[in-house]
């Protein structure tokens, strides 16, 4: 057998290979033996069938899938051999139709080659990196919102300013149609806020979307609408009111501190709102490092410049999924998934260049380290070491969980990277605000 490379260019090659009757010959005719001896044909005996009769009905068959295996042997030894760093898998050269009766056969296979390249994580970037605050509104909101949950509901006939109003969201020409509580306060329009004062269960009050909320995201929540659909929306709604409640506010005393947060951990008013802020801050944290994490990669994709084979890999999805696509589709596919495969390149690289690799104690560490902290959401503070270490033992008997918990670490691990190289500037911002910039405004 005989495998030759012909580079073509930086990112395409062409790999020839020849097999020989040499290479494929002893197996086709122990594969031919083995249907003699279990060949049962009219007018002869089990075993007795005449080479020749073999030959005419099961040669061919067997003569391809011989060749067949031989040729995917032998090219993907040759590849891992060669280290070559192939995407998408080698494709077949479309030439005349193969001889049979031939003895030697010849294939060609273009490869599309990863591009050589290096990542920059310390080149400058125009990141930011949010610390999102919990201010005293946000304090406050959070405070009542406690008082209300641990005080007594009260039902009501009539809506009155700061009362819970229960209902419905519906626009038929939008498809709304969204169950939501509210109050009059979280209306910026006050003509709006006004409509529902002195309201009944069964009335329906309509209402301008446009200027509604301070915020037109705040929408999403109570509409549920897609935030494409948010920004400007001119539209009137109708809700139709099911309850109207108020609440006796829980008294802000031990045996609601307690209730809260366990025996004695907290004993005022400002103690609790430092312990809100405390848990919102961490809640926080996590969705700014997720925000830094996707615009650092963002920033790479844009910042880290290498070309790629785009031709060879247009050629390959037209035959990569189930469906074969046209060229048209296929290019249009291309287009569409070509920014994700940069970034799995620059992210391959990032692991290699900087040898981040998930190892089973970090594995072990990171589900006990999370197993703990939900554990510690149902009451259980202080678990010990063989519980935690059993419940961490069963969860990594789960494929699945296996390599859902890797891709938590890796992602963890890639954080921790950027955060130590990559050039950044930091930003305070309310929640809110922070919103506000996520979303580009």
């Amino acid at each position: 057998m005989n495998i030759t490379r012909e580079q073509v260019d930086a990112l395409n090659a062409v790999v020839t290979v020849v097999i020989t009757k040499d290479d494929y010959k002893a197996n086709v005719d122990k594969a031919l033996y083995n249907y003699r001896k279990n060949a049962a044909l009219p007018g002869f005996r089990k075993g007795a069938v005449p080479v020749s009769l073999i030959q005419k009905q099961y040669g061919k068959t067997v003569l391809l899938e011989e060749v067949n295996k031989q040729l995917q042997t032998s090219l993907n030894s040759y590849l891992s051999k060669e280290k070559l760093d192939i995407l998408g898998n080698p494709l077949p050269r479309v030439k005349e139709e193969i001889d049979w009766d031939a003895e030697d056969f010849t294939f060609e296979f273009e490869l599309g080659l990863a591009p050589v390249f290096s990542v920059d994580l310390t080149a400058g970037t125009n990141v930011v990196k949010y610390n999102i605050t919990a201010d005293d509104t946000m304090l406050n909101e959070q405070v009542e919102r406690i008082q209300k949950q641990y005080g007594k509901l009260v039902s009501k006939d009539t809506v009155e300013a700061g009362d819970d109003i229960v209902g419905t969201f519906t626009n038929e020409e939008k498809g709304i149609n969204a169950e939501a509580t509210i109050t009059t306060e979280i209306f910026k329009d006050k003509k709006a806020a006004k409509k529902f004062i002195g309201k009944k269960v069964g009335d329906v009050v309509t209402i301008g979307t446009k200027g509604l909320f301070d915020d037109d995201h705040k929408l999403m929540d109570y509409l549920k609408v897609g935030h494409d659909d948010v920004h400007g929306l001119d539209i009137e709604v109708n809700f139709t009111i099911a309850e109207i409640n108020t609440h006796d506010l829980a008294e802000l005393n031990q045996e609601l501190f307690d209730k809260l947060f366990g025996e004695g951990v907290i004993s005022s008013t400002e103690e609790l709102k430092a312990k809100i802020k405390e848990d919102a801050e961490q809640q926080f944290a996590q969705q700014a490092d997720q925000k830094f994490l996707n615009d650092v990669t963002e920033s790479l994709i844009a910042n880290t410049k290498f070309d790629l084979p785009n031709e060879f890999l247009v050629k390959w999805l037209q035959t990569a999924g189930e469906n074969p696509l046209t060229a048209e589709q296929a290019e249009e596919e291309y287009k569409k998934s070509e920014s994700g495969l940069r970034y799995q390149l620059i992210e391959g690289k990032v692991l290699v260049q900087n040898n981040l690799q998930v190892t089973f104690e970090d594995l072990k560490a990171f589900t006990a380290d999370l197993i703990k902290k939900q554990m510690a959401q149902f009451g259980q503070l202080n678990p010990t070491t063989e519980e935690v270490d059993g419940i961490v033992a069963r969860v990594l008997t789960n494929q699945e969980e296996v390599k859902k918990l890797s891709e938590q670490v890796m992602s963890e691990k890639m954080l921790n990277l950027y955060k130590e190289n990559v050039k950044y500037t930091t930003k305070e911002v309310t929640y809110q605000d922070f919103i506000k910039e996520m979303y580009g405004e």
